[in-house]
C-alpha cells in the first residue's frame, strides 16, 4: 500500500528538516526520512560539537593568559573523556529536541534510508511513499584518498568518536576542518603537523587571511609541512607513517586525519530511477530555486555542491518551502555575500569576495582598506598575536563587496557586517556609523 503525502524529505539534516517543518507549518502532509539522529552532520558531527570543541580550546589559550592578569592559576590537565561525554550528552539533547518538533507537527518520521523507486516514489524501511514534491537534503561525507593504507586514517567523523587525545597528529588537508582541527588539538596539547598539497591553508580565501592564519599556526607550534601530496600510510611499532609523492616520509603519529574534501552522498538514492541528474562529481544541479532537472523534485544543502554551510542548507529549505506551500512565487535563496566563518585559532570572518577576484571583475576600480593591530586583550599579555582586517571596495561610490577579518572575536562580529553589506554599504556608510570602543570591531568603521 503507497502512503501519499504533500512532500518527502530525504534527509534528517539540517536542510531537510527545516524544508520538512517549515512546509507542516503551511499545513502539508510532511514525511522525512533519515536513518541516522536527526540534525544530519551539523549537529552530530560537525558544527556544534565542532564548536563546543573550539570552547574547550579557547579556554587553553586563556589559561596561558591568565597570570598575565594576576591569576595564579595551576592547570592540573584536561579530562578528555568527561568533555567529550558532556559534549555528546548535548548533542544527544538536540537530537531528542528535533525528534518532538517533528512529532509536534505531525511530521511523519522514518528511520531509514529512502531511494527513489520512480518520479514520485519513494522507498523507506519496506514502506512504499508517494510525493507530490520531493527534497533531497542527504548531505555529504568526508573523502578518503584512494591509496594505500587509507583505512589507517581518520576523518572528521571519527574525530568526535574519539575517547582519548591522540599525542601525535598529522591533519591532511588546508580547508576549514583541518585548520579547526588542528588548532583545537594543539591547544588541548597535541603536537601537531599539518600537511598541505600546496604552501599554503585557505586557498579559497583572501591572501591577507592566509598569511595571518599561517603566522598563527606557526606561533602556536603547528608544524606546517608543503608540497605534501599523500601517497601511502603505513603502520609500524613506532605509530602510523605518511609517505608523500616526494618520497618523503612523516611520522611517527598516533593519529591520522583525513580532511581533504567532502563528497555528496547520493550513492544509495537510486537518483536514475527518477531521471535526477547530477554532475561530473555526484553533486544534484538545480537552478536559483533548488529544482532539479525534475519539476516537482529539489535539492538543498551540500548534496548540490553550492556553498557547503549548515545556514545555506536552512535558508534554501525553508524558501523553498516558502515558495511550493507559502504562496511566495518568487522567493529563492541569493547565494551572493554569504557570509562564514573559520573557527581556526583564532577565529575567521569572511563575507563577500577577495581582492584578487576583485581585481579580476572590477579591475581598476577596485581599493582596498587594511587594518593589523594587537588586540587590548593581548595588551598586558606576553603574547602578542595581530588581528588583521580588510575592506574591499569596488566603483566610484566605494561599494564594500568584500569584508575580511581573523583575530579574537572575528566569529561574533562578522554578522553584523554581512547585514550591511547585504544591503549594499559603501565604504562612506562605515565611516559615518560611530565606533564603539574599546573594541576590535571598530577598526572595521575608522581604516583609512
Amino acid at each position: 500500500m503507497t502512503e501519499e503525502f504533500d512532500l518527502i524529505a530525504i534527509g534528517g539534516g539540517s536542510g531537510g528538516l527545516a524544508a520538512a517543518q517549515r512546509a507542516a507549518d503551511y499545513g502539508a502532509r510532511v514525511a522525512l526520512i533519515e536513518p541516522a539522529p536527526l540534525g544530519g552532520t551539523c549537529v552530530n558531527v560537525g558544527c556544534v560539537p565542532k564548536k563546543i570543541t573550539f570552547n574547550a580550546a579557547s579556554l587553553a589559550h586563556a589559561l596561558d593568559d591568565a597570570l598575565d592578569y594576576g591569576f595564579d592559576v595551576t592547570v592540573r590537565g584536561h579530562d578528555w573523556a568527561g568533555f567529550v561525554a558532556k559534549r555528546q550528552a548535548y548533542v544527544q539533547r538536540l537530537n531528542a529536541i528535533y525528534d518532538r518538533n517533528l512529532a509536534k507537527k505531525g511530521i511523519t518520521h522514518l528511520v531509514a534510508r529512502g531511494r527513489f523507486t520512480g518520479p514520485h516514489t519513494v522507498e523507506a524501511g519496506g514502506r512504499l511513499l508517494t510525493g507530490k514534491h520531493i527534497i533531497v537534503a542527504t548531505g555529504g561525507r568526508p573523502v578518503v584518498p584512494g591509496i594505500p593504507g587509507h583505512e589507517l586514517g581518520l576523518v572528521s567523523d571519527d574525530f568526535f568518536r574519539l575517547t582519548s587525545r591522540p599525542q601525535r597528529v598529522a591533519m591532511v588537508g588546508s580547508g576549514y576542518i583541518a585548520v579547526e582541527f588542528a588548532g583545537a588539538l594543539r591547544a588541548l596539547g597535541s603536537e601537531v603537523t599539518l600537511l598541505v598539497r600546496q604552501e599554503t591553508v585557505l586557498r579559497d580565501f583572501d591572501a591577507y587571511l592566509q598569511e595571518g592564519l599561517l603566522r598563527a599556526l606557526a606561533e602556536d607550534g603547528i608544524r606546517l609541512v608543503g608540497q605534501a601530496t599523500p601517497s601511502a600510510l603505513s603502520r609500524s611499532s613506532s605509530g602510523l607513517a605518511l609517505a608523500t609523492a616526494d618520497g618523503r616520509s612523516h611520522g611517527p603519529f598516533d593519529a591520522v586525519f583525513w580532511a581533504v574534501g567532502r563528497e555528496p552522498w547520493t550513492a544509495d538514492l537510486d537518483l536514475p530511477a527518477a531521471d535526477v541528474r547530477t554532475d561530473a562529481q555526484g553533486f544534484i544541479t538545480t537552478d536559483d530555486f533548488q529544482v532539479t532537472n525534475v519539476p516537482h523534485i529539489y535539492a538543498v544543502g551540500d548534496v548540490t555542491g553550492r556553498a557547503a554551510l549548515t545556514p545555506v542548507a536552512v535558508a534554501a529549505g525553508r524558501r523553498t518551502a516558502d515558495r511550493v506551500f507559502g504562496g511566495m512565487p518568487g522567493r529563492h535563496l541569493d547565494y551572493t555575500n554569504i557570509p562564514t566563518v573559520i573557527f581556526s585559532h583564532p577565529p575567521i570572518g569572511t563575507c563577500g569576495i577577495s581582492e584578487a577576484t576583485a581585481r579580476v571583475r572590477f579591475g581598476a576600480g577596485v581599493k582596498v582598506y587594511t587594518a593589523e593591530f594587537v588586540p587590548l586583550y593581548n595588551g598586558i599579555t606576553d603574547q602578542k598575536p595581530k588581528t588583521r582586517m580588510k575592506l574591499v571596495t569596488a566603483g566610484a561610490d566605494e561599494k564594500v563587496v568584500g569584508c575580511h577579518i581573523i583575530g579574537p572575536g572575528a566569529d561574533e562580529m562578522l554578522q553584523g557586517f554581512a547585514v550591511a553589506i547585504h544591503m549594499g554599504a559603501t565604504k562612506r556608510d562605515f565611516d559615518d556609523t560611530v565606533a564603539i570602543h574599546p573594541t576590535a570591531a571598530e577598526e572595521m568603521v575608522t581604516m583609512r
